[in-house]
């Protein structure tokens, strides 16, 4: 998406149902032009909307029915379908949870539906928010650089924009970086030739194509 300017308004209608970073997820694909309505889309998150699934099983412990708004976004694909509906795109979703991993997944994900339809264009959405207070203590030090949001459109090698090309190899060990999403956006604004970020599992290893 651009780096310079605001981020779109968004409609009354999304800005009611979505959560504050689902907002900013939202805008940051429709910052991304036609991809938000031609483009498949890939959702990463490690965590998804955990704070509406908190919210509902609190309402549920008071014996209060929770929203059926509240529950059709708390799924993980939730952000995704309210982006299509929005958009009038039909092509598709995938969503995916791989823990501190998922940027680094779901960036191979989108690739690997790149490679299979070249002709279909893909739009990587990752969001994540730091755990709720409910779960503070399984928060770890990749949660001090959340929240975040990505949205990069995706296309063919030989279409318009960078080719990149994506390695990954099983962790050599050592700590796993604050943020892979953050280390391959530090990458591609830096211009360096190649880049590498220590995941949970993986080893994330991106350089520019010749």
């Amino acid at each position: 998406m651009p780096d310079d300017g605001p981020l779109p308004a968004l409609p009354m209608m999304l800005r009611r149902r979505a959560s504050p970073i689902g907002q900013k997820l939202i805008a940051a694909a429709l910052a991304c032009g036609d991809a938000a309505h031609t483009a498949r889309y890939v959702l990463a998150s490690g965590h998804g909307e955990l704070a509406r699934t908190v919210g509902i099983i609190d309402s549920l412990r008071q014996g209060e029915l929770p929203s059926p708004a509240e529950f059709s976004l708390s799924v993980h694909h939730g952000l995704a379908g309210l982006l299509s509906i929005h958009t009038g795109n039909r092509r598709g979703h995938t969503a995916l949870a791989a823990g501190p991993d998922s940027f680094g997944f779901g960036l191979l994900e989108a690739a690997a539906s790149l490679a299979e339809t070249p002709s279909e264009p893909v739009l990587l959405l990752y969001t994540d928010a730091p755990m709720p207070d409910e779960y503070a203590p399984f928060r770890t030090a990749a949660d001090e650089a959340l929240p975040l949001v990505v949205a990069l459109a995706l296309g063919p090698a030989d279409g318009e924009g960078e080719g990149l090309a994506l390695q990954c190899a099983p962790a050599a060990g050592g700590p796993a970086a604050e943020s892979t999403a953050l280390d391959f956006m530090r990458f591609l604004l830096s211009g360096a030739p190649r880049a590498t970020s220590r995941g949970a599992r993986l080893d994330w290893v991106w350089r520019r194509a010749d």
